[in-house]
């Protein structure tokens, strides 16, 4: 996507843990988790503008991060199955040790699943590193997801519209 944003980058992967304090709500949970993962940048801030990104997906105020085995992928798109539900994305721009949050929320409706679709597509795509236990660019949703209402890109995880304007705030891009 940053790619087609028309940005050179470069990918960097530090391991970070994603956890969060239970008393944050969702959306105060996936901008610490963003910045948690930028702040294991800071030594190269200086030099660099810094990305990072944290989706998650949120139904009934419960926040379904990513499933943890099959079973638990089946079980979230059970209950995801013929219900609107909310994906939120936070990104965090790191520069100069200076951090910058953009967030944004899209709603999402499933179709009804049937129990084969749903076994069928966390057979074959193994969406364990999927929060909400599904990708909106994959089939699941080309066959399930009936309406958006918000940014497509942010489900799939990255509010690019918000970002572009950021970055070309910050003298980035052509």
């Amino acid at each position: 996507m940053l790619k087609n944003m028309g940005f050179d980058f470069q990918i960097m992967v530090r391991e970070v843990e994603e956890s969060f304090p239970n008393e944050l709500n969702a959306a105060e949970a996936v901008k610490y988790i963003a910045r948690k993962k930028a702040e294991a940048f800071l030594d190269i801030s200086t030099q660099n503008v810094v990305l990072t990104a944290d989706t998650i997906v949120v139904l009934d105020g419960d926040v379904l991060g990513k499933p943890a085995d099959e079973g638990e992928a089946v079980q979230m798109l059970k209950r995801l199955s013929g219900r609107w539900h909310e994906v939120m994305t936070a990104c965090c721009l790191l520069k100069n040790s200076e951090f910058s949050i953009i967030f944004e929320v899209t709603r999402v409706l499933f179709d009804s699943l049937s129990k084969e679709d749903i076994e069928y597509y966390v057979a074959q795509y193994k969406p364990l590193d999927k929060a909400g236990s599904y990708g909106i660019q994959e089939w699941i949703g080309t066959v399930g997801i009936t309406r958006i209402e918000g940014s497509y890109h942010n489900v799939v995880g990255l509010p690019t519209a918000k970002l572009y304007k950021q970055l070309k705030g910050m003298g980035l891009g052509e």
